[in-house]
């Protein structure tokens, strides 16, 4: 019998099925560029948000206001991630990890560099501030997608008993990309005069990030496609239609305990990464530069802790590590704030540290924990929800909230300090939650492949 295959097409297959499969380190390090991308974005446009885009993106009058205008599109990108989330993530439950991967970061990277070529408001009027808005939210979008999936592809592409420790790498990038970003804007503002910085100097931290774009690409087209989703896909050929509302209808509990886990890492790390700053410098007189170091200094301490927790968690279980450092936090609360109002500098370095090292350990189990509850048929559009959502309301609210309740407090910190405990508490309780249904999953996996 005659084989109705095209021999060309029959050796493109095997070339693909035969094609070796990611290593877990290749996998991790083409996640972990994602993650550096993401927070070096973070840490690059809010200074020049408030250094700079006021100034040069909208009409010249009250610099307050133009200001507080900069600022706000640094919130559209908060608002545009839930909805990439839930997009891309649908898409990559649907289609595979590796194609929304190539998405995610071709808009991300790209958007970033593209804010380096903005013409400003001096050049075509309103447009300027219209761009900036739209070129934030679809970075957002993007950026929105990219967390689910650099996880999952970590994850997934590593051994059951290591993927504590790999997933961990993920969130490794994100130090990486603060230490990045506050090096350049430190060597920038230093060695620039306020007029060359808003002339072109601005330009130099987006446009220097294409060098991350390259290379983050040039690692994720060599990708393949992670045997989880692999598995699903020969399980279940029908792909699900809407992931979406299995997401709703069989893991509700799950996804809020997701958001009620990361929302301790994201809300502490804000805090410390843009309301402790303005504390240190404004309420307690500390030099710019001196908080600013300190602040390196605790993403170093993040960088160490974070895979390092990994490392342990694959030994004690996520159980043992994510409660120990919700606990931590809980009692760190009040001390944290007792220590700096001392106004020493070297009180002041030694609550960043620490506060790097909680929020290491509390972000380091996220990627494995998150997947470990969810069916891979749904893991992306799940994982990115949780994610984003948590992003939100910890990134983008907690140093709001931090501010308002000092100020309805008359100054005194014990208010920030309670909403920290409370914020620990709500953390423990999604971390026993989790831990139980990714034990709880896992039996009943092991117990179907069995049978």
């Amino acid at each position: 019998m005659r084989s109705s295959m095209n021999p060309q097409k029959l050796q493109s297959r095997q070339a693909v099925a035969t094609k070796p499969p990611t290593t877990p380190w290749t996998a991790a390090m083409a996640s972990m560029v994602g993650s550096v991308l993401e927070y070096y974005d973070f840490f690059v446009y809010g200074p020049m948000a408030v250094l700079v885009f006021g100034a040069i993106f909208f009409p010249k009058g009250d610099p307050a206001l133009a200001t507080l205008l900069a600022l706000s599109t640094f919130a559209v990108g908060f608002i545009a991630r839930p909805l990439g989330g839930i997009v891309i993530g649908h898409l990559g439950d649907k289609f595979g990890r590796k194609p929304m991967l190539m998405l995610t970061f071709f808009i991300a990277g790209g958007v970033t560099v593209g804010i380096g070529c903005l013409p400003t408001f001096s050049q075509i009027g309103v447009w300027a501030p219209i761009l900036l808005v739209l070129m934030r939210f679809i970075q957002g979008f993007g950026l929105g997608g990219e967390w689910g999936g650099a996880a999952l592809l970590a994850v997934e592409s590593a051994p059951e008993s290591k993927r504590g420790f790999f997933g961990s790498l993920v969130q490794a990038g994100a130090p990486i990309g603060v230490i990045l970003s506050s090096g350049i804007v430190a060597i920038l503002t230093a060695s620039m005069s306020k007029a060359d910085l808003l002339a072109w100097g601005w330009r130099i931290p987006f446009l220097i990030s294409v060098l991350l774009v390259i290379f983050g690409l040039i690692l994720r087209v060599r990708l393949t496609e992670t045997p989880d989703f692999q598995k699903a896909v020969a399980s279940a050929p029908a792909r699900t239609k809407l992931p979406l509302g299995v997401v709703l209808r069989q893991y509700p509990k799950q996804i809020l305990a997701m958001i009620g886990l990361h929302v301790s890492d994201t809300t502490l790390g804000f805090i410390q990464g843009v309301f402790i700053l303005g504390f240190a410098t404004v309420t307690l007189g500390i030099s710019p530069t001196i908080a600013l170091t300190a602040n390196i200094a605790a993403s170093m301490a993040n960088l160490i802790m974070t895979p390092l927790a990994g490392l342990i968690a694959d030994r004690i279980g996520s159980r043992r590590v994510l409660v120990t450092a919700t606990v931590v936090l809980a009692l760190w609360a009040f001390p944290m704030f007792w220590l700096m109002e001392t106004k020493s500098v070297t009180a002041l370095f030694i609550v960043m540290v620490c506060n790097g090292m909680i929020v290491g350990t509390l972000f380091s189990q996220q990627a494995s924990l998150f997947a470990g509850v969810l069916e891979p048929k749904v893991r992306y559009t799940g994982m990115s929800i949780g994610f984003q959502v948590a992003t939100v309301i910890g990134g983008g609210f907690g140093p709001l909230i931090a501010q308002a309740l000092q100020n309805n407090a008359g100054g005194a910190t014990w208010s920030i300090s309670t909403y920290l405990v409370i914020v620990a508490i709500i953390a423990l309780v999604s971390a026993i939650y989790l831990t139980s249904r990714k034990a709880s999953l896992r039996a009943r996996t092991f117990s179907t492949s069995e049978s």
